[in-house]
């Protein structure tokens, strides 16, 4: 009996397919991913918010920057960068050039592929702003977080 546990158990370790269903990760998609189930939100967004363009942005003033700043504007600019599966650069992740839905509710694979509610940050609090609407960036570059003016 012992011999029999041991060897499903090993079975187990060296084929993880035995094993079940991996969990899946949550990664980014683009905002485009939005679209087909949020068509308003998704044509509001990308009339009126300005993070909608974003990158346009950084692309201005991307030849008067050093690398280091350059990244730093990424981080505000487009979707995920520095995150698992967020941007990486515009040859390699052009939907997550600029600053897309996700930024605010999340890495949205999952959610696109079962239209979980729970699998996506759909309540947003002002505070979740700050990482890019600090106090010192608002200063100097005149922005306010719109939460309710142009983002749906």
């Amino acid at each position: 009996m012992r011999k029999a546990v041991l060897v499903l158990a090993l079975i187990f370790l060296v084929c993880p397919a035995f094993a079940g269903p991996a969990e899946e990760t949550n990664t980014y998609v683009g905002s485009k991913a939005c679209e087909s189930c949020h068509p308003n939100e998704f044509a509001s967004f990308s009339k009126n918010a300005k993070k909608a363009h974003s990158f346009k942005s950084v692309q201005i003033m991307a030849a008067k920057l050093e690398p280091a700043e350059l990244r730093e504007c990424y981080s505000c600019h487009t979707t995920g960068y520095g995150k698992p599966g967020g941007f990486v650069s515009m040859e390699k992740t052009p939907d997550l050039a600029n600053a897309g839905c996700e930024v605010c509710h999340g890495p949205g694979s999952l959610h696109a592929q079962s239209g979980d509610k729970a699998q996506i940050k759909a309540k947003l609090d002002i505070s979740e702003c700050a990482g890019c609407h600090s106090p010192d960036r608002i200063k100097s570059f005149d922005f306010k977080p719109m939460l309710f003016g142009g983002a749906h």
